[in-house]
């Protein structure tokens, strides 16, 4: 899947996390994390992010992510419909996504 434009999934609200996606002229994944919990769950954060995009064939964006004590299971789905909007692809694939166990 390729990034082709902006796109946002989630919010700032207490346990979501907004996830933003845009386009990178780098060819490399960056993600910048702002979270309430950074010091505690800051790694597992991004490595949820990181394996989902890793699922998804992702191998060039910035991701952004402000997060507010969001489970994983919403990290991994706030960055699914992130990628998807951004990639303007409205094809799930819903029996694939089931067997990632991030």
């Amino acid at each position: 899947m390729e990034i082709k434009k902006y796109a946002v999934a989630g919010t700032t609200e207490s346990s979501d996390i907004m996830i933003v996606v845009e386009p990178s002229n780098n060819n490399e994944v960056a993600i910048t994390l702002d979270s309430s919990v950074e010091k505690q769950y800051g790694d597992r954060i991004e490595e949820v992010i990181i394996a989902t995009l890793k699922n998804l064939g992702i191998t060039s964006a910035k991701v952004s992510a402000v997060d507010k004590g969001a489970l994983d299971c919403t990290i991994e789905a706030r960055t699914v419909t992130a990628i998807h909007r951004a990639a303007e692809n409205d094809d799930y694939n819903w029996k694939e996504m089931d067997t990632w166990n991030v």
